[in-house]
């Protein structure tokens, strides 16, 4: 039963250049980190498969964010399976996240540049939409 592994014969493959400027820096991570809800093992033995790292997850869903790839094609990548992102996308929409992160990032940008408010207004206009169809569209 303690058979040794064979040596390996090719060398290691390095970082993989595509993804790893796409992950998740520890500046915003530890803005992110605090944000994230606490997760409870709901298995009914308190068991079950480890749950893979958030942040971890959070590269990956960065990286579909950004590059506009498939989730599925994250399971080609180092980063995390396809479908562990787009579970925790999914839980972490539900929980606000990704609105608490926008309004964090709306605030530090105030501090640090300040939003001139005095020129910002709100544009709208309540006319008919030069191709909106019959009234009835039956």
């Amino acid at each position: 039963m303690n058979e040794q592994k064979p040596k390996r014969t090719r060398k290691r493959t390095p970082n993989n250049k595509t993804t790893t400027g796409y992950r998740v820096s520890d500046e915003l991570w530890a803005i992110w980190q605090p944000i994230l809800p606490v997760h409870v093992n709901t298995h009914r033995f308190g068991g079950g498969r480890p749950r893979v790292p958030d942040r971890q997850c959070a590269d990956g869903i960065f990286f579909v964010l950004r590059t506009g790839c498939q989730w599925k094609a994250l399971d080609e990548t180092d980063l995390c399976a396809g479908s562990t992102a787009h579970d925790r996308y999914q839980e972490w929409v539900q929980a606000g996240v990704f609105l608490k992160l926008w309004q964090v990032g709306v605030e530090q940008f105030d501090e640090l540049k300040g939003i001139d408010w005095d020129w910002l207004s709100m544009d709208g206009a309540m006319t008919k939409a030069p191709l909106g169809g019959k009234k009835n569209r039956a």
